[in-house]
């Protein structure tokens, strides 16, 4: 396969994600140890991708630094900024500005906030052996209710698109993941705010014009929750999905440099330890994500949640299912649990949430 180029989505605010996006893009929140999109940009390289452009909007200017021009990954990375949101179709076409490919070249797109296990390399070749217009990976779910779904016929091809509905006519749903022909992404207007799933799509098929479904069945994840990040981060880090941009080996957790983890403490479930966070004794920690410089204290219990960089979680107290923003200090013996958020910076006194009678 010739050398690839791709366009990055990762425009969006990641407001589902709140606290943890007020101060960082959802696409470099660190997930099993480094910046979400590190594991996208390994998996890409792998798969014969070598340039690629970011499609920045929110908080743009925190993704250079971030990946600088790419060559630790092998990659030639460019940015290019929206300076007002243009929707998936007009993000697409503004990146492609930066694009070398000719016209009948295949161009990858991929969405900032996905987790995938899928063949990319299999998607392009079946894109450019049926000279496809678009080809979209899809996976199958158990509940596309939730999801647009994307019904082909027996050779492949894409009939319809259609959105969120009580009744879905196949469990197939859009991946997120695109190959198009150049030519393609030239078409869509210019400077316009343009939905690939409402109107590219759709108008593609309606003219005629070949959109291929690659369906597979492997690992697929959209992290746009705190529940579905946590997991992500769990994955990586036990090995159900392969990354070559883990920083040590799988397994029960991940430890970062200068993490310090009492021998009397109990890390497990897929954790990732942020450099330099401390685990004292008696504390239990299954199955989160633990950031920088964060404090888990004597007999505290985090299970399933995020604690932010620097914030602190004292003595006895119980985490579960919750998000700590940045420099949150928990005062010892709360209850956190059913999805509570805690905003940065924020000072949680002794005993102030509880969701047992017991004091």
């Amino acid at each position: 396969m010739p050398d690839l180029e791709a366009i990055l989505l990762v425009g969006g605010q990641g407001t589902r994600l709140r606290p943890l996006t007020l101060g960082t893009p959802k696409p470099l929140l660190p997930t099993a140890g480094v910046p979400f999109l590190a594991h996208q940009l390994a998996r890409a390289r792998s798969f014969g991708v070598r340039r690629i452009v970011f499609a920045t909007s929110y908080k743009a200017s925190m993704f250079e630094p971030a990946f600088g021009d790419g060559a630790a990954f092998g990659l030639s990375l460019e940015y290019i900024t929206e300076e007002t949101p243009l929707g998936t179709g007009g993000a697409i076409r503004n990146a492609a500005e930066a694009l070398t490919s000719g016209p009948d070249d295949p161009v990858l797109i991929l969405n900032g906030d996905i987790l995938s296990g899928h063949d990319i390399e299999h998607q392009v070749r079946m894109h450019c052996a049926q000279q496809a217009a678009v080809t979209l990976h899809l996976t199958e779910v158990d509940d596309p209710t939730r999801f647009g779904c994307v019904p082909t016929d027996e050779s492949g091809r894409v009939t319809a698109f259609l959105e969120k509905t009580p009744n879905p006519v196949t469990n197939r749903i859009n991946a997120g993941c695109y190959v198009f022909t150049r030519s393609v992404i030239d078409s869509i207007p210019k400077d316009q705010v343009v939905s690939v799933e409402r109107e590219t799509f759709p108008g593609l098929i309606e003219s005629g014009q070949l959109v291929l479904g690659y369906a597979d069945r492997t690992y697929w994840l959209d992290v746009g929750t705190p529940a579905a990040f946590v997991q992500g981060s769990r994955d990586l880090v036990l090995g159900r999905l392969h990354s070559p941009a883990l920083p040590g080996p799988t397994g029960e957790y991940l430890a970062l440099d200068g993490a310090r983890i009492s021998p009397e403490a109990k890390v497990q479930g897929g954790t990732a330890v942020g450099a330099r966070a401390v685990v004292e004794a008696g504390a239990t920690v299954a199955g989160s994500v633990l950031s920088d410089d964060c404090v888990i204290e004597t007999g505290a219990s985090v299970t399933d949640s995020v604690v932010g960089k620097g914030a602190r979680v004292c003595a006895g107290t119980v985490v579960r299912d919750a998000v700590i923003g940045d420099r949150a200090i928990v005062g010892a013996g709360n209850e956190l649990q059913n999805g509570v958020r805690i905003w940065p910076g924020i000072e949680l006194p002794e005993r102030a949430m509880r969701y047992s009678s017991d004091v």
